[in-house]
């Protein structure tokens, strides 16, 4: 009996484990195998591009990384830098970037201060890119069409090393961060409910260069929603005594970020319709607003200071100097100089996050629990 028992007791196991095995899941798909990114967007994604077209963005900026200026509105990386590392890509260089500039593995259309529709005033004014969203889309056409041609004349050259394929525009990854500043802009230029009747046309401009690149050959897509403005430390910079309701429990600006939300929504009812517009796409929503919204308001708990605080830059009272530049107060010269350790700074200089903020959110994006579909970036190829 001992025999057989035993002979029962290893058929059994050898069941069991067939069982299991049955009802194991499939090893997880292999991850995306991007050769390139091209990037649209604001200051949230500018690697060099307004610093290339006006004045360069001067030091203190980029010293926690670059360990000097690197074009980028932040003390170090941005969330496009991280979204390159995660793909063993090297970071983005500026398309505006004339010198020394390698464009094999994508470009960055991106400009600090640009808004997805045209704004009728010039950056010396508030700060408003010239180049729109349609025109670094209009730059992206360029782009790909003088790069294919000059590939074509130099490819048994070592400078073809530094352009991108023409059979690898299909398979790049295409990002977007950009809506903020038409935002801001309403904020400044229209009433509520005026803003709130542009969201819509806001939105379908920001699909349809979703659908010109999809006509261009892009396949994938991954669409930052937009940021809770009213945490933004400079839009407190001039509020005093605020009026009970005006701000929500963790100081930010309520209208604001309501504002936020209602774009975030329209933005993502607008990529719904998107994807079934696209049948050959893959869109990623990512909520960004979340990630930052729930950083700022958990900021003590995950070891960073008041999100409200400014590392670079002297604001106290109503003087303010900007990160970077010399300035007066009370007859004596002031420089807005840096905080003594950004990383533990959310804001960077009152408009712009820090390294370690930037790299918080994209961490907390990237890997899919804040996204639509739940996927990682490595995946965002796929269509779900």
């Amino acid at each position: 009996m001992g025999f057989w028992r035993s002979v029962v007791a290893t058929w059994f196991l050898l069941v069991v484990l067939w069982l299991l095995s049955s009802v194991v899941v499939a090893d997880p798909l292999p991850p995306c195998e991007f050769p390139a990114i091209y990037n649209f967007g604001d200051s949230n994604s500018d690697t060099g591009g307004i610093s290339a077209a006006f004045v360069p963005i001067s030091a203190p900026y980029g010293e926690a990384f670059f360990h000097k200026p690197a074009g980028r509105d932040s003390d170090g990386r941005l969330i496009i830098d991280f979204i390159a590392e995660r793909f063993k890509l090297p970071y983005l260089s500026a398309y505006l970037n004339s010198i020394g500039t390698n464009y094999r593995h994508g470009a960055n259309f991106a400009t600090g201060g640009s808004t997805i529709r045209r704004q009728n005033e010039t950056i010396f004014e508030y700060g408003i890119s010239p180049f729109a969203l349609d025109m670094q889309i209009v730059q992206f056409d360029q782009f790909k069409a003088r790069t294919t041609d000059l590939y074509n004349q130099v490819k048994s050259t070592p400078d073809a090393e530094k352009l991108p394929r023409v059979e690898e525009f299909s398979k790049a990854l295409y990002t977007f961060d950009i809506g903020q500043n038409d935002l801001s802009v309403g904020f400044r230029k229209m009433s509520s409910d005026q803003l709130r009747a542009a969201v819509p046309d806001i939105v379908n401009q920001l699909a349809s260069a979703v659908q010109h690149l999809y006509e261009q050959g892009g396949r994938a897509f991954w669409i930052h929603n937009t940021g809770p403005i009213g945490c933004l430390p400079v839009n407190l910079f001039y509020v005093s005594n605020p009026a009970p309701g005006y701000l929500d429990e963790h100081g930010c600006v309520k209208a604001q970020n309501e504002m936020a939300i209602e774009f975030n929504s329209k933005l993502k009812e607008r990529i719904v319709r998107l994807k079934a517009e696209l049948p050959e796409a893959a869109i990623t929503y990512v909520d960004v607003y979340s990630a930052k919204y729930g950083l700022i308001s958990n900021a003590k708990n995950l070891g960073f200071a008041d999100p409200l605080k400014v590392c670079c830059g002297y604001h106290v009272n109503f003087d303010h100097i900007w990160c970077g530049n010399k300035g007066k107060v009370n007859d004596s010269v002031v420089y807005g100089a840096s905080c003594k350790d950004p990383s533990v700074f959310i804001s960077w200089d009152g408009v712009h996050y820090s390294q370690a903020a930037n790299q918080w959110v994209a961490d907390h994006t990237q890997n899919g629990s804040l996204t639509d579909p739940p996927i990682p970036v490595t995946q965002a190829c796929r269509r779900m």
